[in-house]
């Protein structure tokens, strides 16, 4: 089983990881807007999928708002930042922050995402949500990068998702 850290306290994850080269599952995400978008929402752009334990924490704000300096402009590429979050929680959080270009959705309607996507935590004191992890999905639906960030508490390589970014 493959685990993560969370101040030092392994936490155990639920699913495995998809795997470079392969495509990769699809998902219903629910957006602030309440509406439902899946895989095929973003056909023929670029993904760069950021999988975060909840909005509300000084490292997944701060993720997202690098993602949308760093990345936002692109336009072959969405970002898109799944959480477990509430769509409310989401809206309020891009709104009172300027964050104009990611998309967010909540897994909270389809418990699915974590699982297949390997990062559903099993146990520890975050159990339930999703560990902090990055997809980098081709506008094929193949994923061509993936990091998952060894400790919950630490930011994703920014320089590295661009770098592979940059790549495809």
């Amino acid at each position: 089983m493959v685990s993560v850290n969370l101040n030092g306290e392994p936490s155990n994850l639920v699913g495995a990881l998809p795997k470079d080269g392969q495509s990769v599952p699809d998902f219903n995400l629910v957006l602030p807007d309440m509406k439902t978008v899946s895989l095929d929402t973003f056909a023929g752009k670029n993904i760069v999928l950021c999988s975060i334990p909840s909005i509300d924490t000084p490292v997944c704000a701060k993720e997202t708002k690098i993602f949308n300096e760093k990345v936002g402009h692109r336009l072959d590429s969405v970002i898109l930042v799944v959480s477990k979050d509430l769509p409310f929680a989401l809206k309020r959080y891009c709104a009172a922050e300027g964050v104009r270009n990611v998309v967010t959705g909540s897994a909270y309607r389809d418990a699915t995402f974590a699982k297949d996507y390997g990062v559903e935590l099993a146990d520890g004191p975050l159990e339930g949500l999703c560990a902090r992890a990055v997809f980098l999905i081709d506008k094929k639906g193949v994923l061509q990068y993936h990091e998952l960030v060894s400790d919950i508490g630490h930011q994703p390589d920014y320089d590295k998702v661009i770098e592979e970014l940059d790549k495809i």
